[in-house]
Formats: structure tokens, sequence, C-alpha cells
């Protein structure tokens, strides 16, 4: 197959389900902010994740500009709740936003500022349906054992940006970043709690059920 033939694939693949007009708003806030949001096929895996475990009750690592966010609530039962987290206010405040144009009250989300890490260990145990991870790469091993005491039996944690561009496949590239990145990918491999699926969704996106 021809490189066009990829991007061409690509393009089809993300615009399958097109972002309506209160999704692209929250996505055009989220790369004014620079917190670049997860792409059209991404979220809609995420709507589907969501509608797929029957999610009550879901965290969220990383806020962004809400676009991630209002996948999730889409996919969520009606009393569901969502739990974000962000250190950036900027970010949280056009969250907000996106989640009231959508018709989302303030009583359906729980949004926490604050370091992830610093946030996590006070989360109750098995309290959750899935856990979706956008937040900072080197810090996504740390955030997968976190993620997988949180969840309940059957539910999923689902990692963005696992391909990062393609540099995981580059052995030459060795920062942070992508270290961290590959040794989240190869620990939920190998995690005997979880039945991991690595998905070529956007920019990747890596999901697992937990037995």
């Amino acid at each position: 197959m021809e490189p066009e033939d990829l991007a061409g694939l690509r393009d089809h693949i993300e615009g399958y389900q097109s972002d309506d007009d209160v999704l692209a708003a929250a996505r055009a806030r989220g790369h004014q902010l620079g917190c670049v949001p997860i792409g059209s096929a991404g979220g809609a895996t995420l709507r589907f994740l969501a509608t797929a475990v029957r999610a009550k009750s879901v965290v969220e690592i990383g806020t962004g500009a809400g676009v991630s966010g209002l996948n999730l609530l889409r996919g969520m039962a009606p009393e569901g709740v969502l739990t974000s987290i962000d250190v950036e206010p900027e970010n949280q405040a056009a969250a907000k936003r996106a989640f009231l144009e959508a018709g989302f009250g303030p009583g359906r989300t729980r949004l926490i500022m604050g370091r992830a890490l610093d946030v996590l260990p006070r989360l109750t145990d098995g309290g959750y349906d899935l856990v979706f991870v956008d937040a900072a790469k080197a810090e996504y091993p740390k955030y997968h054992e976190h993620g997988v005491r949180l969840l309940r039996p059957g539910g999923v944690i689902a990692f963005d940006n696992v391909l990062w561009h393609g540099r995981v496949i580059n052995p030459a590239i060795r920062d942070a970043e992508t270290l961290a990145i590959r040794e989240v990918s190869r620990a939920v491999r190998d995690d005997e709690r979880l039945v991991p699926a690595l998905l070529g969704v956007g920019d990747g996106l890596l999901v697992a059920a937990k037995l």
C-alpha cells in the first residue's frame, strides 16, 4: 500500500464520525490553549467504551478543553459522573464551558485541579468503570498502577498517544516521554490482571479490560 493510500485511510477513519458544533468548538479551544485534544476517531472510541461498560463512574487524567470528556459523558449512563483531573485552571474552565454547552449540568462532572499523582491516591479502590489517561506522558507507568487499582472487575483503562507520532518504533529515540510510553505499553501487555489491545486510531489508543 502506498503512503498516500495510508494517509487517505487515516483521514477516512478520522472523518467517519465528525464532530458536532459543540465538539468542534471545544477542539478549537483546546488548540488555542495548547492542549491538543484526542482525535475524532479516538473520541468515538471513548464514547463506545463508556457505552459498552455502561459506565456510571469514570476518571479522566488530563481534562484538556473537554473534548475527551464530552465523548465520555455522551457514552455514560444518564446518572453517571465524570471525575476529571488537570493541573491547568484554564483547561478546566474551557472544559466546563464545553460540558454546559452540551447540556451536561454541574452534577455530571467533578473537576479536580491538581497533579494527578497527588489526586489519584485519594480516589476509591475498585470504584470506577473506566479510566482514561491523556496527561503527562512521563508519568504514564504510574497512571497504569493507579488506574488498575481504581477499576472494578470488567472496567477498562485507556491510554492516548501510545504511538507517540511514530517515535515508539524508533530505537534511537530515547527521551523520557518516549521511554515511558514504551514502558507502559509493555507493562499493560504483560499485566496478568488485564486483557489489552493496541488500537491504531489517531495517535494510538491502548485499551485494557480488568479481569
